[in-house]
This record gives C-alpha cells, structure tokens and sequence, in this order.
C-alpha cells in the first residue's frame, strides 16, 4: 500500500472508531483492519503521531490510538457515516490537467449544457481487440498488476479474498448511492445477516453481499451471459422497487438522470438488443481489465433496467476480472462527486478522460489491497483447487443434510488415491467453519448458525 493510502486508512478508520464511540485501536487492530505488515503500521503510526495527525495514548502493550476530536459516546448513524465520508473526502484523486478542465465543463450550469441522447454508435463501432476504451498501455499495465499467475478455475482470486471483498464492494458501492451506513455497521449487520426490522439501506447493503456471492458462483458455471447480468440487478434491487416484476427485467419506463442533460433511450426494444451487444462484445474482450472498464461504462450509459443500473454496472465490471482470477474491483475511496462527474462525462459526450483516470486510480488500490491479503493466505493448494467443487458439495451435504463427512465423501466417487486425503481437509474445513465464512460454500449464516450450535455434527 503506498505511503498517502495507508496513511489515509489509519485516519479513516481512527476516524470512523472515535465517531462510533469505540475505545482506541491497538496496533493490532489498525493492522488486522488494513491487511497490512506490523512493522509498516508501526512506521506510519509513529509518524502520523509526531506529525499530529492521531493521538497515541499509553505505553507498551497497552498503547492505542485514536483520531482528534472528542469522543462521541452516543452517536447516530447519519453522524457516523459524516465522520467517515469527512475522512474519505481528504482523500484526493489526482486528476490530470486534461481532466481538471473536463470537470469545469461538466459542472457549468445544466442550462448551460446541450441535452443529447443515447448513441448506439458507441457500442456498435468497438471491435474488440481492436478498439480499447482505456488506453491500451495503461489496459496491459493494470492487467499484468492484477492478474495471478499460472491457470487457476475462475473466481478463485475472488475466493480467496471474498470476506473482505464482500465488505468492500458492498459498502463502497452502497456509499456511491448514498447509503449513510458505517463500514462498522456494514460489518455488523453481515455478521448479523438479514432480520424483519432491516431499513432500506440495510436491504441495500444485504443485496450486495447477496449479488456479489451469486457473482462468485456464477462465472465459473456460466461465464458471462445476459441472464447473470439480469440476475445481479435482481439481487441488488430485490425489496427495494415498487414494481417486483420489473427486476431482472428490461426497463419499460422512462428513466431521467438527475444533475445531467442526457436522456437515456426510452425504446425498450432497443434497450434489450443493446445489453445483448455488450455483452457478447464483452465476452470477445481478451483484456479482462479492459473488459472491466467496458462493461461499468456500457452498463450506465445504457441504463437497461428501472433501477440500480450504476450499481449493476459496478459489480458487472467484476465479472471478466473473476474469470480471469484478476483482483476484483471495489472503487475503494471513490467520492460521490467524483464518481457523478466521470459517469457525466460519458453520459454527455462520451468522454473517457474522467472515466479513465478514476477507474485507474481506484483499480491500483484495490490491486494492491487484495494483493497483501492473498500473499497473507499463502498460495495455492493444487489439491484443494482440483477438487474445490466437490469440497463444497461435502460441506453443504454435511451442514444441511447430516450426512457423516465420510459418507458425503463416499458420494463424491472420487479417486480411491485421494480419498483419505480429501476426508481430512473435509473434516479440517468443517472446523474452521464459521458464520463470518460461510459464503464460500453457498451457505447461509442461520444454517450455519444452527449446525455449530448443534456441536459441529461430522
């Protein structure tokens, strides 16, 4: 993680505890949190406490730290998520010259502006591997900085790192769209899992999580297709439309988009031909990050669906990055003003540069991110990763039916030379079972729940 980054991570998330009304972090804490080296946090650590930055109070073992300000014992959501939008904020993009004169245009009065429409064009003259959306040296740099080496099934990086990455996603995303939820309420309402009393943005949040793990599972069975990405709109909205059976489904209504002079086409028709087109183009993409950046910039400015469609476009962008076993994308630290004015430019005059520059940005961090906690779980298992599927049908066999881990390993017909073998990492996987990993296997957090609290039948 570069030096501003990990600084700004230790005062988001001093920042966020002193705002919850949380005690002082420790060293390990603030380390657990942002995945990264102690001796590393140590550095920062002393050095934002001499620059004033953070507060470091006691000796020792017991040394915590804590952000500036006074401690808000009772605080209310709303005013949780300020402090943290407050830290993020001092987080700033570094916009090229040509970018800087983007966003003055872009935020001239709207009665300023010239209303335009959709552009099939746009889609219709991008030949894969040919055309590039992102310039194609920045495309191959980003892709050989994401990527793992050596053929691997799809989604395994996504798995690998599919706790964090669950938060991550779901909570940026969710921030985008003005969701006032802490990333500490975010991890407790995970923990928690869904209840009757969830407001809508605890829904909001709930179906990320729920659309991410779908995506997960998806891409190694079925690549991408259109129905995966009208299943991740259905996820993402489920709860949340007036209309039930407009999810997953093709827009049939008019859509405007607020701050801007661009009028999505109201032609459903079109609409349905055009989310066909991206994807069967997307699928012919060999640069699954180019792929990526294709898929959030087509996705938005088509506007397919009623609803959710940034969201959608966000996760979506994931869905090649998953299949080629690339760091998955989470638009880590991404302002909302920002954000609005990059998906603007595309909108009005199809402009890459804000676009471009954000996606970069956000993608590096992420990269680097997900890249420590992989190095943090060791490589890769070429036992376990031969016979990941089966694991998982054991583990679901064992936790939901009761079937003694032997006899759902007897169901396998596995190779009698890895049967032993397989028995023991079964019983070890069913050990570490817990509620807060349990989407890796497709479970849910009550059944879970309910077979530890049965005493972890085997």
């Amino acid at each position: 993680m570069a030096k501003q980054q990990l600084a700004n991570g230790i005062l988001i998330y001093l920042m966020e505890r002193n705002a919850q009304g949380l005690a002082p972090a420790s060293a390990d804490e603030i380390t657990t949190h942002l995945v990264e080296k102690r001796p590393t946090v140590n550095r920062y650590l002393a050095s934002l406490v001499q620059g004033g930055g953070i507060q470091k109070l006691g000796n020792g073992p017991a040394t915590r730290y804590r952000s500036h300000g006074p401690v808000i014992h009772e605080v209310s959501a709303p005013a949780s998520a300020v402090a943290t939008e407050q830290a993020i904020a001092a987080i700033t993009l570094p916009w090229s010259a040509q970018a800087a004169k983007v966003r003055a245009q872009l935020q001239a009065p709207i009665a300023t502006r010239q209303p335009v429409t959709y552009r099939r064009q746009f889609v219709d003259d991008y030949v894969p591997n040919q055309s590039s959306l992102l310039p194609a040296g920045l495309a191959v740099s980003l892709w050989e900085a994401g990527r793992v080496q050596g053929q691997q099934p799809a989604s395994t990086y996504a798995r690998k790192v599919l706790e964090q990455l669950l938060i991550d996603l779901s909570w940026h995303s969710s921030r985008l769209e003005g969701n006032r939820k802490s990333l500490l309420d975010t991890k407790a309402l995970f923990a928690k899992g869904r209840t009757p009393g969830d407001d809508l943005e605890a829904s909001m949040l709930l179906n990320h999580k729920d659309a991410i793990e779908f995506m997960v599972d998806a891409v190694p069975e079925y690549g991408i297709t259109v129905p995966v990405v009208r299943n991740i709109q259905s996820l993402l909205m489920q709860g949340l439309l007036d209309n039930p059976d407009s999810l997953g489904a093709i827009r049939q209504s008019v859509v405007n988009i607020t701050d801007s002079v661009y009028v999505p086409t109201q032609v459903p028709n079109l609409l349905e031909e055009m989310l066909g087109v991206i994807v069967e183009k997307n699928r012919h993409i060999k640069n699954p990050v180019e792929a990526a950046f294709f898929f959030w910039v087509n996705i938005a400015y088509l506007q397919p669906f009623e609803d959710g469609n940034k969201r959608s476009s966000r996760l979506c962008a994931n869905l090649p990055l998953m299949l080629s076993n690339c760091a998955p994308l989470s638009f880590l630290d991404v302002q909302a003003q920002d954000y609005a004015l990059a998906v603007t430019g595309v909108y009005e005059r199809l402009d890459m540069t804000l676009a471009t520059e954000l996606f970069a940005w956000t993608y590096r961090r992420s990269i680097e991110k997900y890249r420590v906690i992989l190095e943090s779980v060791g490589g890769p298992d070429p036992f376990r990763a031969r016979l990941r599927e089966q694991l998982g049908d054991a583990v679901r066999s064992v936790v939901l039916e009761n079937v003694p881990a032997t006899k759902a390993t007897d169901q396998l017909s596995l190779d009698p030379s890895d049967r032993d073998a397989f028995v023991a990492m079964l019983l070890r996987e069913l050990q570490s079972l817990e509620t807060f990993n349990c989407a890796r296997y497709r479970l849910s957090l009550r059944k879970t729940e309910e077979w530890i609290g049965k005493g972890r039948p085997m």
